[in-house]
């Protein structure tokens, strides 16, 4: 893993906060993978790929097992959200990417498995000190941002709703971690999910009378031929 040591090395210092260049390019690409989901482009999947392959480059070569397996599993769901986009599973009348109100079930389900996944990532940080120095934190933000992104892959409006409640956490922890940067974009994050959050529930009520008008016909066909 030499050809990451770069990763690891400082690209700028400010304000006495030195910014290494992993911290900089990993989180410039999530960023932009973010800004992607805002306007339901597929790039969104490929961007936030790479943004988790130039992480693991990172921890790997600074020989951090927690961080590789965290990216690692990322960069899976990714993978799999990328695939459900491509596929059309959330595909609109118009062609593009369909989005919706989580149901009631879809929320509990979010909501059941963010809870006991960071229950459960949180018990092995704290069991395995190495893998976090600041467990149920970490653990929170992890697996807030896999259901974020579940709930991305399958175009549900709550997925705004799941990086709200990771930024919230995430801002402080990355500056209490001297990671100035990722810190810095967290905030940048912010602005970006109010943003997303009012164009998706705006394209949710475009996207719902659209599928009531497409069922009209067909009842009124079943209608005539009762």
């Amino acid at each position: 893993m030499s050809g990451f040591h770069w990763l690891n090395q400082e690209a700028f210092s400010a304000f006495g906060q030195h910014v290494i260049w992993s911290d900089m390019l990993g989180n410039l690409m999530g960023l932009l993978g973010l800004a992607l989901g805002w306007r339901r482009s597929i790039g969104t999947w490929p961007v936030q790929l790479l943004s988790g392959l130039i992480l693991v480059g990172a921890f790997a070569s600074a020989q951090l097992a927690g961080g590789v397996g965290k990216q690692l599993l990322v960069m899976a769901v990714a993978l799999w959200g990328w695939r459900q986009w491509r596929r059309g599973k959330q595909q609109a009348q118009d062609g593009s990417i369909a989005v919706r109100f989580a149901t009631w079930r879809e929320r509990g389900l979010l909501a059941l498995g963010t809870a006991l996944g960071t229950a459960a990532v949180g018990t092995l940080f704290t069991l395995v000190p190495a893998l976090s120095w600041s467990p149920w934190a970490d653990a929170y933000i992890f697996v807030g941002t896999l259901a974020a992104m579940v709930a991305q892959a399958r175009g549900l409006v709550e997925f705004w709703f799941a990086w709200l409640l990771v930024d919230v956490v995430g801002v402080p922890l990355a500056f209490s971690s001297g990671l100035a940067f990722s810190g810095l974009v967290y905030v940048v994050y912010l602005g970006l999910v109010l943003w997303g959050l009012r164009a998706w529930w705006q394209r949710s009520r475009v996207d719902a009378r659209a599928a009531a008008v497409s069922t009209e016909p067909a009842l009124n066909s079943a209608g005539a031929a009762l």
